[in-house]
């Protein structure tokens, strides 16, 4: 057994995923079916008795007793973390060692975690493991810049304290389709610029727009804007000296999806050709260039990051756009598109101003990640 103090009965988010590897701690998920199978942490097991719990039944949980490991630290999951607070208190109770993870799935979906890139100096990678979301911290001397953040400011006013620099600037690659971005926020909290390119600044009026080949310092070190349209019309990547940020342009992968502005089939196979060719730019960069995206799947690797050389082979997408396979790249993006995001619309029109951002801000982006192209 460890060596826990259990007089807590909750488990952070952020424990959670910092030992999603550790073979000690169980992750049990007692939310339905139907939405684990949608959305769920890596590695968790599933047992669906979150309607029995809420009415306090607990024949479900103690005829599964057996499936439960009592040689581990169990890790209890729901919605927002009520039911799982019953069923970690019954396991509790019959000599497990568990608790209940702290607001749940909505508590899962603010969780940051930061990484050094390997090889890449002054560039720090914030992912959200519970939306597939990537933000960047780009430093030099005592400046950086933030690449994508999320609504959650405070987290990169921490990262920059712990640095010991200040935020000049944030930047988004693009509008989002999929989180809120806390551009504008952290522009106001800091008194910096809120950089943006204006293809896709929809009614915002507060912003520094950007374009292609334009450089924005930080320290003594220059960020490059390179204009990769596809996934929006006003998508950019950005050149850091060795390492490529490319938003929702390029995926490790796969590469951004072109039909959450117009699902029109018309627009989306324009917007696809739009994407090759902006692919096909990155990919004339060096083959060692460190690819950094705005997103992920399910890829375990961490930091996010590889070789444009490595993707060549590894990424079938981009494989067809070295290959200068226009019309099998469209048609396979055509045919290929998933879900899209959840709450798509919504975000988009906050992102460009359209609406305000409201308390219900932090639950339209619960969800898995729908932003890749297949």
């Amino acid at each position: 057994m460890s060596k826990t103090d259990f007089a807590s009965t909750e488990i952070s988010p952020e424990e959670v995923a910092e030992r999603r590897d550790d073979d000690e701690l169980f992750i049990l998920d007692v939310r339905n079916e139907d939405d684990y199978e949608e959305w769920a942490v890596s590695g968790s097991y599933n047992l669906p008795i979150y309607d029995e719990l809420l009415d306090e039944e607990f024949s479900g949980l103690e005829s599964a007793l057996d499936e439960i490991p009592k040689d581990k630290e169990i890790a209890v999951i729901c919605v927002g973390g009520i039911t799982s607070a019953r069923a970690a208190e019954f396991l509790q109770k019959r000599g497990y060692e568990a608790r209940s993870m702290s607001d749940g799935m909505r508590g899962w979906g603010r969780v940051h975690q930061t990484y050094e890139v390997d090889g890449e100096r002054s560039v720090l990678q914030i992912v959200r493991p519970g939306t597939g979301c990537v933000s960047y911290l780009v430093y030099d001397g005592d400046e950086a810049l933030v690449v994508d953040p999320s609504q959650y400011v405070t987290r990169y006013r921490d990262i920059a304290d712990d640095l010991g620099v200040d935020i000049v600037g944030a930047i988004d690659s693009h509008a989002h389709a999929d989180h809120i971005s806390g551009g504008r926020e952290i522009a106001d909290k800091f008194d910096v610029p809120y950089y943006l390119h204006e293809d896709d600044a929809g009614s915002l009026d507060e912003y520094t727009p950007i374009e292609d080949d334009e450089t924005l310092s930080v320290g003594a070190r220059d960020l490059e804007v390179i204009h990769t349209p596809g996934h929006t019309p006003g998508s950019v990547s950005f050149d850091f000296g060795g390492a490529v940020l490319s938003g929702d342009t390029l995926f490790l992968q796969s590469v951004g999806r072109p039909d959450l502005e117009d699902s029109n089939e018309d627009a989306i196979r324009e917007a696809a050709s739009d994407l090759f060719d902006s692919l096909q730019r990155l990919g004339e960069m060096p083959d060692d260039t460190v690819v950094l995206p705005g997103h992920f799947s399910d890829e375990e690797v961490r930091p996010l990051a590889t070789t444009l050389y490595s993707l060549t082979a590894n990424n079938e997408l981009f494989g067809m756009v070295e290959d200068n396979d226009e019309k099998e790249f469209v048609e396979t993006i055509v045919d290929a598109l998933s879900d899209t995001p959840n709450n798509y619309q919504q975000i988009k029109h906050i992102n460009w101003g359209d609406e305000p951002l409201d308390d219900d801000a932090e639950d339209l982006e619960l969800g898995p990640n729908n932003c890749a192209a297949n």
